[in-house]
């Protein structure tokens, strides 16, 4: 005779265990101190086994019906119901301890010693305030497209077009690890391209090779009456290509005056690649300049802050000299690479491959990383000087004060 609910209810606590039989061999179990539990007994390779159902009434007499219903579908299927609920406990516990932001740090903490300590915190930051408090305690294996795309949808109503293709990227390189690591079977994100919203790409402003003459009258002129070193800071982004972070972080220590290469390290480039800039005896001659007003410096940086010498130069403070010099509606200092680039190209005829080298732009090169960092080191020394010698040529044909 089956059971009801009001049977199971009213069913009191004895001095031993008892049991309330269901059919099909499940059955309420009834404890002294009046817990009642639901078990099923079946036999698995001719030995009596049993099942734990759940407690009586969190699971209802109708739940652990269809738990008994689904057990005995295992049966016939060749599968121990028991063995199968371990499993799945352990699946459950793997899921629990392989969050999607567990891995995600686990990924990061690999990838430290080809990050910078600022590149580190910065994709933190940004994993921290826009993916992990809507994913982050999620199983990575039970994250669907979907629910990644209302993430970043998330951050697009925020305006940040830019940020959420950036999470959509790091998303991506988090499961792709996972796939590696055997935490989950596939990349939710490769599932949403075309997905988010895009803003035209917009390239770093620069002046045209018309303005260069104004440009460098009013640098060399100093009428904007900029510090020394801010001066010197610009023309060395001038002559070197440099990024304004490379600027404003070079060391002494990276100079070779004998040489006259700027060795670039890894934990200062975008790429994270060491980079050798060769040196024109223009852009010797302002480093020259530079040592001797800082030289009595305690300091390793090229140009240290005006502050605190402990510390490089700030972060725009070369921008901001743009803008003083009165271009800066038409210039930014990233911009400076892309006005280098046409000209040299334009006019001085260098092959575009030996250009991107000198930007430090990362090409296809089958001999890999370590020779790539020195190719076409021998040409770039000539370019250099040739650009130096052309800027200088400007300055000469303007009849203006040559720094």
């Amino acid at each position: 005779m089956s059971l009801t609910t009001k049977a199971c209810l009213a069913a009191q606590a004895k001095e031993k265990p008892y049991k309330l039989s269901d059919g099909g061999g499940m059955y309420l179990e009834v404890m002294p101190n009046g817990s009642k539990y639901w078990r099923l007994k079946y036999r698995w390779i001719g030995k009596e086994k049993r099942l734990a159902l759940g407690v009586f009434p969190t699971v209802s007499l109708a739940e652990a019906r269809e738990k008994r219903e689904e057990a005995r579908k295992l049966l016939t299927k060749g599968v121990d119901p028991s063995a199968a609920k371990r499993q799945e406990k352990r699946q459950s516990i793997i899921e629990e301890s392989n969050t999607f932001q567990s891995v995600a740090l686990e990924w990061m903490d690999i990838q430290k010693d080809r990050w910078t300590a600022g590149y580190y915190q910065k994709t933190l930051r940004r994993m921290e305030m826009h993916i992990f408090p809507h994913i982050g305690n999620r199983p990575i294996s039970q994250i669907t497209p979907p629910e990644l795309l209302e993430c970043f949808r998330k951050i697009e109503k925020r305006g940040k077009l830019e940020m959420a293709s950036r999470a959509k990227e790091l998303s991506g390189q988090v499961f792709r690890y996972g796939i590696q690591t055997g935490r989950c079977e596939r990349d939710s994100a490769a599932d949403l391209r075309g997905a988010l919203k895009t803003r035209k790409t917009e390239h770093f402003r620069t002046i045209d090779e018309k303005q260069i003459p104004e440009f460098l009258k009013e640098l060399s002129l100093n009428n904007a009456r900029l510090f020394d070193r801010t001066r010197r800071a610009v023309w060395l982004s001038l002559l070197t290509f440099g990024r304004p972070g490379e600027i404003r972080q070079a060391c002494w220590s990276q100079i070779d005056f004998d040489d006259a290469l700027w060795r670039v390290p890894t934990d200062i480039m975008k790429m994270r690649r060491d980079h050798i800039v060769p040196l024109s005896k223009q852009a010797l001659a302002i480093l020259r300049e530079q040592k001797e007003e800082t030289g009595h410096i305690n300091t390793d940086y090229v140009f240290p802050s005006q502050i605190d010498p402990k510390k490089c130069m700030s972060d725009g403070t070369v921008n901001r000299a743009i803008q003083r010099l009165g271009f800066g509606e038409d210039m930014v200092a990233h911009g400076v690479r892309a006005l280098a680039r046409t000209i040299i190209r334009e006019r001085l005829n260098f092959d575009a491959e030996v250009i991107e080298k000198q930007l430090s732009h990362k090409t296809k090169n089958p001999l890999g990383e370590a020779y790539d960092r020195t190719q076409f080191l021998d040409q770039r020394k000539v370019m250099m000087q040739e650009w130096a010698d052309h800027l200088d040529s400007v300055v000469v044909q303007k009849n203006m004060v040559k720094v």
